[in-house]
Formats: C-alpha cells, sequence, structure tokens
C-alpha cells in the first residue's frame, strides 16, 4: 500500500499519474478537506497538519508515502520523514525541481505556485541545487486553485488569467524562461490555458508526472515494487466526503461517489 495526501483533491493529479505509473500497486489517498488550503497557512501549521495526516497513514502499512502537496513537501517533509522512518517519503518538489534543470536548455526557470510555496522560495532552492546558475522567477497563481475546482478550466476566464500570471514572466522585455514548472497540483487542470499563454516552444514541467516516475524508481531500487494483481484505491476525506466526490471526479477523471469516500478525523 503507498500513502498519498494532500491539503484537499489537488493531489489526486498525483494519483492520477501514480495510478498510470503503477498500474499494480494499491493506493490510500488523504485529503485534508476540513483544512484547507495549506498554501495560505504558516509553516509551523502546514508541518504539524503534515505530521497528522502521514501518521494517519502509517495506519494502513504503507510501504512508501508521497507528499501530494507543494506546500507541505516545501516545509514539512524532513519531520514527516523522520517521524515514519524507515518509509520512504516523496514529496513534489524535488522531482519537479530536478525535470527543469534537466530541461532547460537556457538555465532560465519560472516557476507558478501557490503563495505559500513561492513565500518559502523551495523550488527556486531546489533548482539551484541542480543548476546553480539557474535564473528562476517564481510567481504566486492563486486563482488558478478556484478556476480549477469549479470546473473553469478551460475557455476565456482561465485563458485570460493565465496571461495575467504568466505575461509578466514570459512577454517582457528580457530573455524569457525556456521551462515553467507547474509547482502546484491543481494547475495541470489548466494545462491548455498555460501553453496557450505561454506559447509552444516552452516546456511545461508537471510535477505530478516526475514525482510518479521517482516513486517508481524508489520502490524499485527498494526491492518494494509489487508484481501481483491490479492494485485497490481508498479515498479518506477530513471534511465534506459529497464535495470531494464530486470535485475530486475532475482532477482523478473518473467517477468517485461519495460512498467510496471515508470520512476521517486527525
Amino acid at each position: 500500500m503507498i500513502g498519498v495526501f494532500d491539503s484537499g483533491v489537488g493531489g489526486l493529479t498525483v494519483l492520477k499519474a501514480l495510478l498510470r505509473e503503477l498500474p499494480l500497486e494499491s493506493f490510500v489517498y488523504l485529503g485534508d478537506t476540513a483544512r484547507l488550503p495549506y498554501g495560505t497557512k504558516s509553516p509551523a501549521t502546514v508541518a504539524r497538519y503534515a505530521l497528522q495526516a502521514a501518521e494517519a497513514l502509517t495506519g494502513y502499512d504503507i510501504k512508501c508515502l508521497v507528499v501530494a502537496c507543494n506546500t507541505a513537501s516545501a516545509v514539512g517533509l524532513p519531520a514527516v520523514s523522520a517521524h515514519i522512518a524507515p518509509v520512504p517519503v516523496i514529496g513534489v518538489i524535488e522531482p519537479g525541481a530536478a525535470a527543469a534543470c534537466a530541461a532547460s536548455r537556457s538555465g532560465r526557470i519560472a516557476v507558478i505556485a501557490t503563495e505559500g510555496t513561492v513565500r518559502g522560495r523551495a523550488y527556486e532552492q531546489a533548482i539551484r541545487r541542480g543548476r546553480p546558475e539557474a535564473d528562476v522567477q517564481a510567481r504566486a497563481a492563486p486563482l488558478f486553485v478556484a478556476l480549477a475546482e469549479e470546473g473553469l478550466a478551460e475557455g476565456p476566464i482561465a485563458e485570460a488569467l493565465a496571461h495575467h500570471y504568466l505575461d509578466p514572466l514570459f512577454a517582457s522585455s528580457a530573455p524569457a524562461p525556456d521551462t515553467l514548472v507547474l509547482g502546484c497540483t491543481h494547475f495541470p487542470m489548466l494545462v491548455g490555458a498555460i501553453r496557450a499563454a505561454v506559447g509552444p516552444e516552452v516546456c511545461i514541467v508537471d510535477s505530478a508526472e516526475t514525482t510518479a516516475r521517482r516513486v517508481r524508481e524508489t520502490l524499485t531500487a527498494a526491492g518494494l515494487a509489487d508484481g501481483g494483481a491490479a492494485g485497490t484505491l481508498r479515498l479518506l476525506a477530513t471534511d465534506a466526503p459529497e464535495r470531494f466526490a464530486r470535485i475530486g471526479a475532475r482532477f482523478l477523471e473518473r467517477p468517485i461517489s461519495p460512498e467510496e469516500v471515508t470520512l476521517i478525523d486527525l
């Protein structure tokens, strides 16, 4: 069993990538919907929430934990790793940053994320560990989260907002970045509008896909990969399972009934 947690439904984009990458594994996903969003909380609060979520998932005998929240990955990963060792813990920031370093030809890399992730400079630091000379620009794009959850990821509103956030990074007179990191799990839902704003030449890095590959590599290297029958999926939420099912279905790209979502208390 692989545990995955996020502040809400955004991490289902990571779960979707994991299900494609590891179809024989079983997963348990926890969305802390009672306390979202994490992106506006203090680092100490987010770290505390992450520890509580990780503790809850250890009750499912997990062999690996995926922190599918960028904000929690930015501030809570060391504490979570120490708390549930020796279970491997994988966040979304390091795989995304590594992919951006490999993809960028010029070293000019842009990151869009939540306020908390941008404020913590986690992607900038991770990218510069891989490419010290990199020119990294980060911008918060908080309204993308609302559009994704309201089903407005396509159309004129999404396109206008994409230009609002991205034109200052890509349409200025200075040399533009050649790589863009989607530093929030909601943002892959808006990739069409984002692509239209940045143009066809920019490499867009989806941290969900890169994280799924990192999980597969980690399990294979540790001899923990499951080669049996098709796996199972359990969905947990800390509030409003009906809303989780309704919105989460768009992110997971399959129907979710409220009966599939177990309500838990952290």
